[in-house]
């Protein structure tokens, strides 16, 4: 995150990059100073891996598909989407506000049921993987593998 700001205190910048960010550039500002600094930011950012693998499930993130043991899953664009950001978390709580974030954008007018429509037809696709998405109350939604011994369908 870069801070852009009027404020030329040394206490507010090193506020703002205690607070968070990457950087904190103060006004005014050359175009191509602010143009270097987001592309040094952008280099410090981790890329995102082409392919990825939890338990009998495979998505080629270029290739925009996924596998079960090899054959292809069918998914639309928007249930692809929720995967891999599920997948890029797998084990760890990912917020319904971030599943949201990523499948529609941001002007988007979708009803509060949308992104449950999807999350209901990927956990029905990835049965077959041993695979599920978890719903936790209050905190968003969990990529898990499943358990013989386990019977419950969240």
């Amino acid at each position: 995150m870069l801070i852009l700001s009027a404020r030329t205190d040394l206490d507010d910048r090193v506020h703002g990059l205690d607070s968070g960010a990457d950087d904190y550039l103060v006004k005014p500002f050359a175009l191509s100073e602010i143009e270097a600094r987001l592309r040094a930011l952008l280099r410090r950012q981790p890329r995102e891996q082409a392919t990825r693998e939890f338990a009998r499930l495979r998505l080629d993130s270029e290739g925009r598909q996924a596998f079960i043991d090899g054959r292809p899953l069918e998914l639309t664009r928007r249930e692809l989407e929720v995967l891999e950001r599920l997948l890029a978390r797998a084990g760890r709580v990912v917020s319904k506000l971030e599943l949201l974030d990523t499948v529609y954008p941001c002007d988007a007018d979708v009803g509060p049921n949308a992104l449950e429509v999807h999350v209901s037809r990927l956990r029905h696709k990835l049965k077959p993987a041993g695979l599920r998405v978890r719903a936790l109350r209050g905190l968003g939604y969990r990529l898990e593998e499943t358990r013989d011994d386990d019977d419950r369908t969240s």
